[in-house]
């Protein structure tokens, strides 16, 4: 009779710890997953139909800024072939869309009109309108983030057909 007590105790006390462990497995596993609103987060619809030409809108993704620059018809024809490559084309119309920060240390660079480019306040670098560095210290252009182009609109977070053309051709790296 000792034997089945035991036993039997054991056997209580595995289930218990199991149902525990599965709970404890399941609790993990919610407090590692994102949030509702940060999947949310994840996409931001642009609509670049009323964009001026040569006037920077600032948009938000992920906590980031995100420059939009409708180029004019002067600024396409004097770009070079890498310039015009990093160009987001929407409806024909040239688009400079990338991640507002200086690639140096994360400062926003400032657009300034008169001369169609961007200065960094933090150390003086500079990035053409198409977001190439120009003038050191940035080691590179800014980032362009994955994009869809829809109608009017770009979906910033979702790699469309445009932005893997980029990454194919060696543009993003």
């Amino acid at each position: 009779m000792e034997q089945s007590r035991r036993g039997f105790m054991g056997k209580v006390f595995g289930a218990v710890a199991g149902v525990g462990a599965v709970g404890t497995l399941y609790a993990m596993k919610k407090s590692w997953d994102p949030l509702p609103s940060v999947k949310a987060a994840g996409f931001t619809t642009v609509d670049v139909s009323a964009a001026e030409p040569n006037k920077m809108v600032i948009e938000k993704w992920r906590g980031k800024p995100i420059f939009v620059l409708k180029k004019t018809a002067e600024m396409v024809a004097k770009q070079s072939a890498d310039e015009t490559a990093r160009d987001v084309i929407v409806n024909g119309e040239h688009f400079l869309i990338c991640i507002g920060l200086c690639t140096h240390l994360g400062c926003i660079p400032a657009y300034r009109e008169a001369k169609q480019d961007f200065k960094c306040a933090c150390h003086g670098g500079e990035f053409d309108a198409s977001g190439i560095n120009t003038l050191p210290p940035p080691p590179s252009p800014m980032v362009i983030p994955p994009f869809n182009v829809k109608g009017n609109t770009v979906v910033l977070g979702e790699e469309g057909e445009a932005y893997r053309k980029m990454k194919d051709a060696g543009v993003l790296a």
